[in-house]
């Protein structure tokens, strides 16, 4: 389904004679154009999709096995209970000369009939694809238009329960996605069988990031009229590519899904895309996509092979408390309260009257987020606090608060306490580095150290309950060999509502190895009844490689971290393209291709004294367009901004020669220029670095 149509448009023909195909479809479907979708899931649907773990490559083994799977390693039993087809179940040729529909005889041999059946054997669901355009060679994989019942008479006919429906075929017939929807729709409802099917509207290659697209055919234009006719519709472009998804492009796709909570209800569902464990995100980033879709009521279909999923990812996928969270019976979407950021609380109202709180950290660094009782719409004088994720219970007197790591989420179910005090809210911070020797860590920025550097590092610990806790304590341990001096008295007590912050030094060995490191935090504190507490805390810090030496291209220097906006930076090509880095047909032997936005990062250590590069839009989009292709260059060094390009096009690359003096971390930002990513193919182009 993805970016396969990379600004084609249809033949004129091809979209005449659709459109004839289909005027009699569309005055059949006017009477029922309104009509309500059947509650087929009163609840977001859950289940997996062959797409982002599987690509085209899968048979009906494969299905077979992930089907065995799901039930054996416990997600059909937390209620991941479709197995879906994506694109690539089809024949070359995918339909018959009599007009059916043909699964790839290769992959499945004995048809999908039998598949569906071994599927349904075990307590599962099945799902298949298509496109709601016709089928158009070279353009999309297989289409249903002209077709709508007969292949929603198949489908049921196969005993499927859900059908995707895509639109890139859509689009390169010039097609009006409502109208198109809306007819496989009623097709779907009228099918020959009366089969209930669950109906996915896909219409993701129209986001603004891909083109401009009138309003009308855009992905963020279904709200309008997807919650009539669907259990779901996709809200933005797709979370990323095969084996590729980052973090940003989670957030991406969240924000976009959250523009209209209004019109989710039960059986009807904003669809931000699939969730994407193992494939290029961290950890702690797969918690917090979880978490915003099951605050965000959105379908949990997991696009992974689950097959090979590690067990720490296996139970986030069936945390029963963040289920609950998603499948709450209210069907309601979380709202953001108060300004969108670098930290934000998002909120969503459950049905017994409580609270699921989100405090996101879309940040590079550690924070402490913070709202109240009373901002996510409750009332009174104690609260009872849920980790979802820990499921550890707290009580505090209106106070939500958490030390939330880079990237990272806390989800809390709030409601008002009752009964004996509990356990008081105590949030222990994540340790922060405040100072390297004597220069100040810029705040949001992931700390930076290296081989014999000393550390200044601060653990603020706060009470929100309404009872004291008695001698808190906090320790500080770091890598091996790292030397922790402690620069505060303990207290004897915090009440409640007051904050504690202990200082530390951290001295690393000047052979401390390169790589990734942490420092840990264990906090202690006693309570009244319930005993000795303590909790842990980890910063991630990276131990930088050495600086670079005399006059060399940065782009043959190790970097610390590097990001594109898609795919991933290239060093001495074009990203994406495989050809050399060219600005203006001036070819560059060294450089650093990137989409955006990108940020690629290095450690100086404050040896060098200049950069001299030239940026630009490289050529192999020179004649693609004519949208995009405009990006920002800046130069940053700890944290400060030492050269800005302004917007740079096509036709105007600029030489850049920067000081460099004095800097221990230097980034390279590429941004979008403020019209999206469309053709931005950016180029650092002979970047050299004098140290």
């Amino acid at each position: 389904m993805k970016r396969l149509l990379g600004g084609v448009i249809a033949a004129a023909l091809v979209a005449a004679a659709f459109a004839t195909t289909t005027t009699t479809q569309a005055v059949a479907a006017q009477a029922t154009a309104e009509a309500p979708a059947a509650v087929l899931s009163p609840t977001p649907y859950m289940g997996w999709n062959t797409y982002y773990g599987l690509g085209g490559e899968f048979t009906e083994d494969t299905i077979k096995s992930v089907a065995d799977s799901l039930v054996s390693r416990g997600l059909a039993k937390a209620g991941y209970d479709i197995v879906w087809l994506d694109g690539g179940w089809q024949a070359d040729q995918s339909r018959s000369d009599a007009g059916d529909l043909v699964p790839n005889p290769a992959k499945f041999p004995n048809g999908l009939k039998p598949l569906v059946d071994y599927i349904h054997s075990k307590g599962l669901k099945a799902g298949i694809y298509t496109d709601a355009g016709p089928y158009i060679p070279g353009k999309c994989g297989l289409g249903s238009g002209g077709y709508y019942q007969r292949d929603a008479d198949q489908f049921a006919a196969w005993g499927f329960d859900a059908v995707k429906v895509d639109y890139l075929c859509g689009i390169a017939a010039n097609l009006d996605p409502k109208t198109v929807f809306t007819e496989f729709a009623q097709a779907l409802r009228n099918n020959a069988s009366h089969r209930p099917m669950i109906f996915n509207l896909c219409n993701p290659v129209t986001s603004p990031d891909w083109g401009n697209y009138p309003e009308s055919q855009q992905s963020i234009f279904s709200w309008s009229y997807a919650p009539g006719i669907a259990q779901s519709w996709r809200t933005y472009t797709d979370v990323g590519f095969q084996g590729d998804i980052k973090f940003k492009d989670v957030l991406r796709n969240y924000d976009a899904n959250a523009r209209h909570p209004e019109v989710v209800k039960p059986g009807a569902f904003s669809d931000p895309d699939y969730l994407a464990p193992e494939l290029g995100m961290t950890d702690e980033e797969f918690r917090s996509q979880l978490t915003l879709w099951a605050v965000a009521a959105a379908p949990l279909v997991v696009g992974s092979d689950i097959r090979k999923l590690s067990a720490t990812t296996i139970s986030m996928l069936t945390d029963p408390d963040v289920l609950a969270i998603n499948q709450d019976r209210a069907a309601v979407q979380a709202v953001r309260v108060g300004a969108a950021g670098t930290t934000e609380t998002w909120v969503k109202r459950l049905a017994d009257g409580s609270r699921a709180v989100v405090l996101l950290n879309r940040g590079d660094s550690a924070k402490t987020i913070t709202t109240t009782a009373s901002a996510v719409g409750l009332r009174g004088a104690r609260f009872t606090l849920k980790n979802a994720w820990t499921n550890k219970v707290t009580e505090s007197a209106g106070t939500i608060s958490a030390a939330v790591p880079a990237h990272g989420t806390a989800l809390f179910r709030v409601e008002p306490a009752r009964g004996v005090p509990g356990i008081p809210h105590v949030t222990a911070g994540i340790p922060q580095v405040t100072n390297v020797g004597t220069d100040v860590q810029p705040d949001g920025v992931a700390p930076v150290v290296a081989g014999g550097d000393e550390l200044t590092v601060q653990v603020a610990v706060r009470n929100d309950g309404l009872l004291p806790v008695l001698k808190p304590a906090v320790t500080v341990a770091g890598g091996t060999g790292w030397t922790v001096k402690s620069l505060t008295k303990a207290a004897i007590l915090l009440a409640g509502g007051q904050q504690a912050t202990y200082r530390f030094t951290v001295k690393l060995p000047a052979n401390a190895a390169p790589g990734s490191a942490s420092l840990t935090a264990s906090t202690s504190y006693d309570t009244i009844r319930y005993g000795v507490q303590r909790q842990s805390t980890v910063s991630p810090v990276v131990v930088a490689p050495v600086p670079p030496t005399g006059t060399v291209p940065l782009s043959h220097h190790e970097w610390i971290s590097a990001t594109s906006g898609w795919m991933s930076p290239t060093v001495d090509e074009s990203v994406g393209g495989g050809s050399p880095i060219s600005l203006m047909s001036t070819t560059y032997p060294t450089g650093i291709g990137v989409a955006t936005p990108s940020t690629v990062r290095y450690y100086l250590g404050k040896s060098c004294s200049r950069l001299t590069a030239t940026v630009g839009i490289d050529d192999a989009v020179r004649n693609v367009g004519p949208e995009g292709g405009t990006a920002t260059f800046q130069v940053i060094g700890d944290g400060k901004v030492l050269y800005d390009s302004g917007v740079v096009d096509r036709d105007n690359p600029k030489p850049i020669d920067v000081d460099l003096t004095g800097v221990r971390v230097l980034d390279l930002f590429v941004g979008d220029a403020g019209d999206g990513g469309y053709n931005d193919r950016a180029d650092w182009a002979a970047p050299t670095a004098t140290c």
